[in-house]
């Protein structure tokens, strides 16, 4: 590390980063434990549980010092910051830790009995943990690809940590070999953006991608002989940034599991323990989800200056892309939901529709410092909120009947309404929400989604909506065969009194879904749109006057590039 940036981590510095150092702290102190307390997997457990607690009380205590603007920094202060602190990470941070501190509840209820490698299980877990917190609050080419991959080999392990079951070896080799692959096709994309730009700060090269796009138009439309000679070269670079931002994007659509690259999930999602299924059916989506978001604005902000049509014009050929890849995504998902048994499974394909919805909301490129509406990506957050509790429900109820029954089909739940009703309840409620159906807050989630699009217009914006709606009427099928199998179907087994944590967990999700769908339903929504429209980003006005005067990004002809903040619109 050089002086200037051994300089510029100041102790307030650390202290703005706080978050992701418990996180570094708790797998220290995960590794260091069986030292002092023997081997034992309920001390790491307790351990990751308060390193989780304490990383959202750091998060809150630094929330209020970038309210009002964003912090970059990790870097020397002749560079734009490779870390991002803004209240969109500040969000993310706070809903992944709350839900690692019910996946880690859930484990304690069901594996820490019988669990003898629970150092090992925790580290990895963390450490994906630490991985998705990155992935959510950086602009900088180098930290996604870093952050990516530490998000993504723990999960390698973690869906194998069983070795003696045949099924999670299998699916943690195939989870391996498509990981390795999309990891190769996105470093080749990076390698083509730095080579082309010269920068890894994702503002620079979104500006410069855009101003590539619209030379291009140009030179399409005016034919002038002069004017196709001086944009030759944008033209001669076309096809070389369609491929590299394809490649940059199968990365993160491996994490998102978007079709054609969700292969890895129904097998992970089955083979894994169910503690493990939790954790990466909403932890990796959502992730990349708020990458992607982060992403598509920093382009959008590339054309803030343009008028609100230019902009959509502009950048049409990435919201095409997005959104048929979104509408692809969550159809195939919830038709390939139909034929599982597998209560697994069937939820596996079940995060690949929903993150599909999520994705169409993230085509909608528009920035919200333009004037426009920034509902979009306030949506998108909303969703993630509400997609935390309803899976952690749904999962929660699966856990407890798979650990009674030692069976994951959907059979396991024939008679759980007369069974264990405490959490035949709740299981409907969670299953309604998944299909975006009132009084819950999935009818919320998805409505605002819906809204974002119709509010958008446009040809592609209307295609997404009814792709949604009839989606959504298609997943009916498969979510209330599980309500039918609970309340209609009767094997004649004995009831059961499930775990009483499990059971108060499953029912808080129920509760809070409730709330949502009836009493707060605007406050998510109010508190969403503050966040999306206060993002941090790179000032493109100030790299646009240094290209003129002759600079470019990461050139040393130019000023230092710093990222500024842009208050929302009111």
């Amino acid at each position: 590390m050089s002086a200037d940036a051994i300089k510029f981590l100041t102790p307030d510095m650390l202290r703005l980063f706080s978050p992701e150092l418990a996180l570094v702290a708790t797998l220290v102190v995960i590794l260091v434990a069986p030292l002092i307390f023997g081997r034992s997997s309920r001390v790491a457990g307790w351990i990751a549980l308060v390193g989780a607690c304490v990383t959202i009380w750091l998060t809150l205590s630094v929330a209020g010092e970038v309210r009002g603007g964003g912090r970059s920094g990790l870097a020397p202060q002749s560079a734009a910051g490779m870390l991002i602190l803004d209240n969109l990470s500040v969000y993310f941070k706070v809903i992944l830790m709350l839900f690692m501190v019910g996946v880690t509840v859930l484990w304690f209820i069901g594996s820490s009995e019988k669990e003898d490698r629970g150092e090992e299980f925790f580290v990895l877990l963390v450490g994906s943990a630490l991985g998705m917190v990155l992935m959510a609050g950086t602009l900088n080419l180098l930290m996604i690809v870093i952050a990516i991959e530490l998000a993504s080999l723990p999960s390698y392990a973690i869906v194998g940590f069983n070795k003696r079951n045949r099924l999670a070896a299998e699916a943690s080799v195939k989870y391996v070999i498509f990981g390795g692959v999309c990891a190769a096709i996105m470093l080749y994309g990076v390698s083509l953006l730095y080579g082309m730009y010269h920068t890894l700060n994702v503002g620079d090269i979104a500006y410069s991608v855009v101003a590539d796009l619209q030379s291009y138009r140009t030179v399409d439309v005016s034919g002038v002989a002069a004017g196709v000679d001086a944009m030759m070269p944008a033209a001669r670079n076309m096809p070389a940034i369609g491929v590299a931002l394809f490649c940059f994007f199968v990365g993160i659509a491996f994490k998102i599991a978007a079709v054609p690259f969700h292969f890895w999930c129904p097998d992970a999602f089955e083979g894994a323990q169910i503690e493990v299924t939790t954790w990466l059916s909403v932890s990796s989506k959502a992730a990349a989800m708020v990458l992607l978001v982060r992403l598509v604005d920093a382009f959008a902000a590339a054309t803030g200056a343009l008028p609100f049509a230019v902009q959509i014009s502009s950048l049409s050929g990435i919201a095409w892309a997005i959104g048929i890849v979104a509408a692809i995504t969550c159809t195939w998902g919830n038709f390939s939901a139909y034929k599982q048994d597998n209560i697994k499974r069937l939820f596996a394909y079940s995060s690949i529709a929903h993150a599909g919805y999520m994705m169409m909301a993230a085509a909608v490129v528009v920035h919200p410092a333009s004037g426009a509406s920034h509902s979009p990506i306030a949506a998108v957050l909303v969703y993630i909120l509400i997609y935390v509790f309803m899976n952690l429900g749904a999962f929660g109820v699966a856990a407890m009947v798979a650990w009674r029954t030692g069976s994951e089909s959907i059979d396991a739940f024939s008679g759980l309404g007369r069974r264990a009703p405490w959490i035949a309840v709740p299981m409907v409620c969670c299953l309604v929400s998944l299909v975006g159906l009132p009084p819950f807050g999935g009818f919320i989630g998805k409505l605002w989604i819906l809204m974002s699009l119709g509010e958008a217009g446009g040809t592609l914006y209307w295609g997404l909506l009814i792709v949604a709606v009839l989606n959504t009427l298609v997943s009916l099928f498969f979510y209330l065969r599980i309500v039918k199998a609970m309340f209609f179907a009767d094997d004649g087994l004995d009831a059961f009194t499930p775990s009483i944590p499990g059971t108060a967990m499953v029912n808080a999700c129920a509760i809070v879904l409730v709330l949502l769908g009836v009493v707060f339903i605007q406050q998510p929504r109010d508190m969403a749109n503050e966040y999306a429209g206060n993002l941090f980003r790179p000032n493109v006005l100030q790299q646009r006057d240094q290209r003129q005067a002759g600079g470019a990004p990461g050139s040393s002809h130019s000023e230092p590039i710093r990222l500024t903040h842009l208050d929302a619109v009111e």
